[in-house]
């Protein structure tokens, strides 16, 4: 018989009164900037360096972080906002300004960019209050604890997410932070760790999430699939009930995190998320990877992972899970370079680097903990979400869209799905509304690596975020914003689909044309 989160809570918090008790002291780096340097994901799309390069001030209020952003030349120019002491709903205000965006009870990262905002002394808590992140580019959140963020009950903040980002947010490196809550969603909590609405390049990195009936999720529904790029590694979550995280769509890199006491289940990947999960711990946990709750399935890669205690439950409607012998059945390709520590010593790494006031010290890839020095990377200002309307190149080769079939979703009156195929970009398909999705389809497996997406002429910035995808298997080849070309490993399948998920209006496909290279 399941527990509730609160129930369980007594005995955790037990384990961290002695754990108190014994007084351990640990040095806290006094740096103007981020500690280290963005890891997975985060390091793509042109990276993430925050405020590194801007003026550093500090806060111990957030009406005083709020101010520190409102007092900047403009919405893009870098800072880093040390932080000490305890935010909360007393000391956290409105600010108003050119260069910002702020509101009462929430620390509001809202239409800004090059920001880092670091605990340091003795450390920086926020207690139920969150960290939300919209409209936002190239955010560092390093050294900090955010507590009994709720929902519901008193007092509110941030949706009851700990840490939450939505619309449109790109680059964002969170580092040993703590996020912790004390219950589920009956006690007024919802997630620790949460994007959606088209947030991408995320990397969560040395943390520590606990007590939580929900760890955060990838997409706020089966139709929110614009996420994606997020790399979680070297975090430990702990007496959580599910989410660990939930993925919909896009794709994730898992690696070198310790999971203990999940109760319902994982990592949960569906809708056709693919996850990368390798070299993890399992303990004393329960259906830790699958498709749950869903009949929308995802994919998973899983190699060098160890299940210690680890119970499944069968196979069922809406019940898929990866074991008891989980097994790959997709690939995906990491672009980045990291180094894995073995599974078998990822405990005792976490144990001594992850979460906030630990000295903010890393593995080096071989089982040793050790602190990095602070960066001095000069600022850089992260390239557009949405990239500008561009004309697609011209082309050389076989066009194989041409007298290939097409269907698609969301047919608008007066247009066909077919005049994505005929060669003409003066004729067009387009969905009844914002979004949808139009496929090209072969009799036979066909080889692709290459697409062109083009908009018929005065129509062109109307399409915002996609993804295209393998319809065989439901994998997402690519992902982006705006009309072009786009370029994927090479991929044998009967049918590919691109699929808006975004868009300024509504958006026109004038030629979905495909390659082989």
């Amino acid at each position: 018989m399941r527990r509730p989160v609160a129930l369980r809570l007594q005995a955790a918090l037990a384990t961290a009164a002695v754990g108190i008790a014994v007084g351990v002291t640990l040095s806290t780096p006094q740096a103007s900037a981020a500690a280290g340097a963005a890891t997975g994901y985060a390091t793509q799309n042109g990276g993430t360096t925050g405020g590194a390069g801007g003026q550093t001030v500090r806060a111990s209020t957030g009406t005083a972080i709020h101010a520190a952003l409102c007092g900047r030349a403009s919405s893009s120019t870098p800072i880093t906002i040390e932080v000490t002491g305890t935010i909360n709903h007393g000391n956290t205000s409105k600010v108003s300004g050119s260069s910002c965006n702020t509101a009462d009870g929430v620390i509001e990262l809202k239409q800004i960019s090059n920001v880092t905002i670091i605990g340091v002394g003795s450390g920086a808590v926020f207690d139920q209050l969150g960290i939300h992140l919209r409209d936002s580019s190239n955010i560092i959140i390093q050294n900090v604890t955010v507590r009994n963020v709720k929902k519901s009950g008193s007092p509110t903040s941030n949706g009851g997410d700990a840490i939450g980002m939505e619309s449109t947010v790109r680059n964002v490196w969170v580092d040993h932070v703590t996020l912790e809550a004390s219950g589920g969603e009956s006690e007024g909590y919802d997630g620790l760790f949460d994007m959606k609405d088209n947030t991408q390049y995320v990397t969560l990195s040395y943390s520590v999430l606990r007590n939580s009936g929900r760890g955060g999720l990838i997409g706020s529904s089966e139709s929110d699939l614009s996420n994606g790029f997020v790399s979680f590694h070297h975090n430990l979550y702990e007496n959580i009930d599910s989410r660990t995280p939930l993925l919909r769509g896009g794709i994730a890199h898992i690696y070198n995190n310790h999971y203990v006491s999940l109760h319902e289940s994982g990592i949960n990947s569906r809708a056709g998320a693919r996850a990368k999960v390798e070299n993890n711990y399992f303990r004393n946990s329960k259906d830790v990877l699958g498709t749950f709750y869903t009949n929308e399935r995802g994919y998973w890669q899983v190699s060098g992972n160890t299940f210690d205690s680890v119970t499944w439950s069968s196979a069922g409607s809406e019940n898929y899970p990866a074991g008891p012998n989980p097994t790959s059945n997709t690939t995906v390709s990491i672009p980045y370079a990291y180094r894995l520590d073995a599974a078998s010593c990822v405990p005792d790494v976490v144990r001594q680097t992850a979460g906030a006031n630990t000295g903010l010290r890393v593995s080096d890839g071989s089982c040793s903990p050790q602190t990095p020095p602070p960066t001095t990377a000069a600022p850089t200002t992260p390239p557009p979400t949405t990239a500008p309307p561009t004309t697609p190149p011209p082309t050389s080769g076989t066009n194989l869209s041409l007298g290939a079939g097409a269907d698609g979703s969301s047919k608008a009156s007066g247009t066909s799905y077919g005049n994505v195929r005929d060669g003409d970009n003066s004729t067009w398909w387009s969905p009844a509304g914002s979004t949808g999705s139009i496929s090209i389809k072969w009799g036979a497996a066909t080889r692709v690596s290459r697409v062109i997406i083009r908009e018929p002429s005065g129509t062109q910035g109307s399409i915002g975020s996609w993804q295209l995808v393998n319809h065989d298997t439901g994998a997402v080849l690519a992902s982006g914003s705006g009309a072009g070309a786009i370029t994927f490993s090479a991929t044998a399948l009967s049918k590919i689909t691109f699929r808006i998920t975004s868009s300024n209006g509504t958006p026109r496909v004038g030629e979905f044309e495909t390659y082989a290279a």
